[in-house]
């Protein structure tokens, strides 16, 4: 059984600890406290990580990716030379409140990954008892994806409550029938899409699982899917006119960006799901220690008899297994950090089954573990931001700003990818641990290195939207 952390690192505390946390998990299982428990909750795991965040990357520059989305927020288009829009639109909505500061971008970033644990929280209390649904919880937040990951916001991050509210709505629209959730299921596909392209394989692995669910024929001769596909059509309808009117070019980067051989796109696949597995692979790990699971227990998780359980294995399972086999038919390499979205029923499929049963005692280790963690990362945040700022991120800074220039050199025919390539190389580079960029060398008084942080970025990109340089 899991030891408490606190409780063992501090024996003295140990009454004090035990009541503490069997009053938070008494709130979070209580109706009619849980919805707001929970919320103080992400509250507090919002300010733990952002603060985390906002000390430890204190020493470096924001990522690119995160000044590239200001850059395009600045003009409200219906579409970037990378990536759908939807992002952005976010960015701009949230900028347009708070300061351009990197403490508020962090928050902001946090919002979006706490926004997508409230909806796996909102999704768990329809499948798992009160308990099991505390843990589930708790056991999401120790995915890499709600934390470390998600503090840097870009097209894959945005994807995390996107994801999450399309999963959500199709279950409820699938399991009613009604159309107004079949409305509102549609609106979130859509929204996904426009976070980023790759959510295809989220509506794929959605529509693969009503086709193989028992229930098909009702849900199908219902009018909900048809809603559902109508409204999101009508959703995308103004981004994909935008495309076809620039000529589907945020589609070409994407393939030049990850081209393969049949070789490297069956590792690439294979890669992908051991990734994926491996960012679950703690939580997991301590759900199997807390609940020791009988072999029938497993058997059931893993090939469940009631058809709403099915259901929710084959929305989690698909999305997951669909890209290696996607990546060898579009001979394009895939990446294990796209399932950042694909995380939302994790606790439904490990807790669910009736045959697992969670001690009490477990959930209190659990809840004290998922404290410890964001305290103790938050401790040794100054840490980090030393050694960073000490050793510095020279690979990682030059492989960010160069890739750019090894798409323009890949020769593509089409004119918008080397004219943007050239745009993003033009870019001045970082200059803090990695000595001073190229276009600061050549500044003459040595204090304009020194502070060459992304506000630059945000204050006066150089990045025009597409629609604007066509």
């Amino acid at each position: 059984m899991l030891a408490s952390p606190i409780s063992f690192m501090f024996p003295s505390l140990r009454p004090r600890v035990s009541t503490a946390l069997d009053r938070l998990i008494g709130a979070l299982t209580d109706p009619k406290r849980c919805e707001r428990a929970v919320l103080i909750v992400l509250a507090a795991y919002c300010a733990v990580w952002t603060l985390y965040g906002a000390i430890a990357k204190g020493s470096q520059d924001i990522h690119f990716d995160m000044g590239e989305m200001v850059a395009w927020s600045r003009e409200a288009v219906l579409g970037t030379p990378k990536h759908p829009p939807f992002g952005a639109w976010l960015v701009r909505a949230w900028f347009s409140v708070f300061p351009l500061a990197d403490w508020a971008y962090y928050l902001f970033a946090m919002v979006i990954a706490a926004s997508a644990l409230w909806i796996a929280w909102k999704i768990a209390g329809r499948y798992l008892d009160p308990e099991k649904r505390v843990a589930g919880l708790v056991l999401l937040t120790l995915v890499p994806f709600f934390n470390f990951h998600a503090l840097k916001f870009n097209a894959n991050t945005v994807m995390m409550p996107l994801w999450a509210a399309t999963t959500a709505l199709f279950l409820r629209s699938y399991a009613t029938r009604s159309i107004g959730w079949a409305a509102l299921a549609g609106l979130a596909a859509a929204a996904a899409v426009l976070g980023k392209y790759w959510s295809i394989v989220l509506l794929l692995g959605l529509g693969i699982a009503a086709l193989a669910d028992p229930r098909r024929g009702a849900y199908f001769r219902s009018p909900a899917p048809w809603v559902t596909m109508l409204v999101g059509a009508l959703a995308l309808s103004p981004h994909l006119a935008w495309l076809y009117g620039n000529g589907f070019r945020p589609f070409a980067y994407a393939t030049e960006s990850h081209p393969g051989t049949l070789w490297e796109t069956v590792q690439s696949g294979f890669g992908y799901i051991a990734g994926a597995a491996g960012y679950v692979a703690l939580p997991v790990a301590l759900a199997a220690l807390a609940v020791r699971p009988s072999l029938a227990a497993l058997r059931d998780t893993a090939c469940p008899k009631e058809p709403d359980r099915r259901l929710v294995l084959l929305a989690f399972a698909l999305p997951l297994a669909l890209p290696a086999l996607m990546a060898v038919a579009a001979q394009q390499l895939v990446v294990s950090l796209w399932a950042i979205g694909s995380m939302t029923l994790l606790p439904v499929v490990l807790l669910s089954s009736p045959l697992v049963q969670l001690p009490a005692i477990a959930t209190r280790r659990l809840v004290a573990l998922a404290i410890m963690v964001p305290l103790i990362a938050l401790a040794l945040s100054p840490v980090i931001a030393i050694v960073i700022h000490r050793q510095g991120i020279c690979r990682r800074a030059r492989g960010r700003w160069r890739s750019p220039a090894r798409i323009a050199r890949r020769g593509s025919t089409r004119r918008r990818s080397r004219a943007t390539a050239s745009r993003w190389c033009a870019r001045p580079r970082r200059s803090r641990a990695c000595g001073r960029s190229r276009a600061t060398r050549r500044a003459d008084p040595p204090a304009a290195a020194s502070r060459s942080r992304s506000r630059a970025v945000i204050s006066a990109s150089p990045i025009r939207p597409i629609a604007s340089s066509s």
